[in-house]
C-alpha cells in the first residue's frame, strides 16, 4: 500500500521470502497492530499459528489484535463454584456457567464477527483468484452476449489424486487434441465430445476447467437457465448463439452443465420447448458445415446419464463417457488441505480425517471444514478466548455428516445392473463390485 511505512514494506518482503519464519511474521503483525491495522495483524498472527500452533506470543498478539481481553482468572467469589472442566490446552478456563452475552465486559457479537474475519472461506491472496469457481478473470467490458473465460491457470495437476480419471482423460481426449500431426496421420477427427458423470459434488466442473487449461482454450459454461426463454424460438436461438460465440473464439471448451436438464429424453418431455432445445443442440453438435466445430471442444456433466437423450450420445456427439467417482484418499487429503489452508488450525491429524471421510464428495469435505470452523468460532465467541480448529472438531463434524453420494449409488446400482446397454456403465459396475456395493 502507498501509505505503508518503509519498515512494514521491508518486513512484508522478508516474510514473503521466508514464510515459515514465525518471529519475523509476528514482528510484522506487531507493527501492523501499532499502525492500527488490526485485521491485517490478525491475518498474520493466524498464519503464524498455523506454522507454530503452540506459540503463546502469537496467541496473545491475535487476542490483542481482535480487541479481546486477556483470559480472565477464575472469579474471586462466584455465586455457585463449580469444578473447572475446560480444555487444559486452552489459555484460560471459561466462566463456569454464565452466558457471555450477559457479561458487561464482553461484546459477544463483536467477538463473533472478529473471529469470523480470521477464517475467511476464500483465499485472501489476490493471486489465487483464478483458481476459484467464480471465473477466471474475464474482462468486465466484454461485449459478447456470452462470456467466454480466458484460458485459465487450472491444470489437471491441480486436481488432487484421481489418477485414473486423469489417465483416461489423457488417453481418450487430450492426447489427440495436443498432437495435430498424429491426428492428421491417423485421420483422427476433432469431432465428438466427452460426458462426465457421477455423484454430485465430486469435481466434474473443476475437471472440465482443468481440461480447458490443458488445451489452452477458453471456457464457456452453460446451464439450463442460460438457454430457456419464455418466447417461442428464443431458446433455440440461444443455443445457436452459444455455439457461434465458441466458434468465433476457438479454441474454446463449451461446458454443458446438468446435461440431463438441457438434453432430457424427448420421449419423456411434455414441453415442446424443451424438445426443440434438444433438437437444436443436436444440430449444433453436428455442425452446420463439415468443419464448423473445429476448435470447439464440447464437455458435459450430469449426475443422471440415464436421463440424457440417447441421440446426444451418438458417435460424433458426446460419444465418450468418463465416470467421476468420490475423491480417493490422495484427493481427500488435497481437498481438506485446500479448505483448511486459510483457517487457524492446530495439530490436525489429516490421516485420521481422510480415513473418516471415505465416500465423501468434495462438497461434503468442504462442509466438514465449514462445520468444524463454525464449532470453534462459536466456542471462542462464547468463552471470550480464541482457540484453534483441532482434530476433534473435524472428526466430530465428519461424524455428523452422512456422505451425499450414498443416495446416488443406490439409484445408480439398479441402472448399472439392469440397464447397462452397450456396456456404458461397465466402469460403474466394476467400482460397485470393488466397493462391495452390489
Amino acid at each position: 500500500m502507498s501509505d505503508e511505512s518503509p519498515l512494514i514494506r521491508s518486513l512484508r518482503a522478508a516474510v514473503a521470502a521466508a514464510p515459515d519464519d514465525v518471529p519475523l511474521r509476528l514482528h510484522l503483525a506487531e507493527l501492523l497492530l501499532q499502525a492500527g491495522r488490526n485485521d491485517e495483524a490478525v491475518t498474520e498472527a493466524a498464519v503464524a499459528l498455523q506454522h507454530a500452533p503452540g506459540d503463546a506470543d502469537a496467541r496473545a498478539l491475535m487476542g490483542r489484535a481482535m480487541g479481546l481481553p486477556p483470559a480472565p482468572p477464575a472469579p474471586a467469589a462466584p455465586p455457585a463454584p463449580a469444578p473447572a472442566s475446560g480444555d487444559p490446552g486452552l489459555p484460560g478456563p471459561p466462566p463456569p456457567a454464565q452466558d457471555p452475552r450477559t457479561r458487561p465486559d464482553f461484546d459477544w457479537a463483536a467477538a463473533e464477527q472478529e473471529v469470523g474475519d480470521i477464517v475467511p472461506p476464500r483465499f485472501v491472496d489476490g493471486t489465487e483468484a483464478p483458481l476459484t469457481a467464480d471465473g477466471l478473470g474475464d474482462d468486465p467490458g466484454d461485449a459478447d452476449a456470452w462470456d467466454v473465460d480466458a484460458p485459465g491457470a487450472v491444470r489437471l495437476a491441480d486436481v488432487g489424486g484421481m489418477q485414473e480419471v486423469k489417465d483416461r482423460l489423457e488417453a481418450a481426449f487430450l492426447a489427440p487434441m495436443r498432437n495435430p500431426e498424429l491426428r492428421k496421420l491417423y485421420g483422427k477427427s476433432l469431432r465428438g465430445g466427452l460426458l462426465l458423470y457421477g455423484p454430485p459434488g465430486c469435481g466434474k466442473t473443476f475437471i472440465a476447467r482443468a481440461v480447458a487449461g490443458e488445451l489452452g482454450a477458453g471456457f464457456l459454461s452453460i446451464s439450463l437457465s442460460d438457454i430457456l426463454d419464455m418466447y417461442i424460438g428464443a431458446s433455440e436461438k440461444n443455443v445457436h448463439d452459444i455455439f457461434e460465440t465458441a466458434r468465433a473464439q476457438a479454441p474454446c471448451v463449451v461446458f454443458l452443465d446438468e446435461l440431463d436438464a438441457l438434453g432430457a429424453k424427448r420421449s419423456r418431455s411434455h414441453h415442446s420447448g424443451l424438445r426443440n432445445v434438444v433438437n437444436q443442440l443436436l444440430t449444433e453438435l453436428d455442425g452446420i458445415a463439415a468443419d464448423s466445430n473445429d476448435g470447439v471442444f464440447v464437455l458435459a456433466a450430469t449426475n443422471v446419464p440415464w436421463d440424457v437423450d440417447i441421440a446426444l450420445r451418438r458417435p460424433g456427439r458426446l460419444d465418450r463417457t468418463l465416470l467421476v467417482l468420490p475423491p480417493d484418499a490422495a484427493a481427500r487429503d488435497a481437498i481438506l488441505r485446500y479448505h483448511l489452508r486459510d483457517r487457524p488450525i492446530e495439530a490436525v491429524d489429516l490421516g485420521k480425517l481422510v480415513k473418516a471421510t471415505e465416500d465423501f464428495s468434495g462438497a461434503d469435505l468442504a462442509h466438514v471444514c465449514e462445520t468444524a470452523a463454525e464449532a470453534a468460532l462459536l466456542d471462542s465467541a462464547r468463552t471470550g478466548t480464541v482457540r484453534m480448529i483441532n482434530t476433534k472438531d473435524l472428526l466430530g463434524a465428519a461424524g455428523q455428516i452422512r456422505p451425499s453420494t450414498d443416495p446416488w449409488f443406490s439409484a445408480a446400482r439398479n441402472v448399472a445392473t439392469f440397464a447397462n446397454d452397450g456396456g456404458m456403465y461397465d466402469d460403474l459396475l466394476a467400482y460397485l463390485k470393488r466397493k462391495r456395493k452390489l
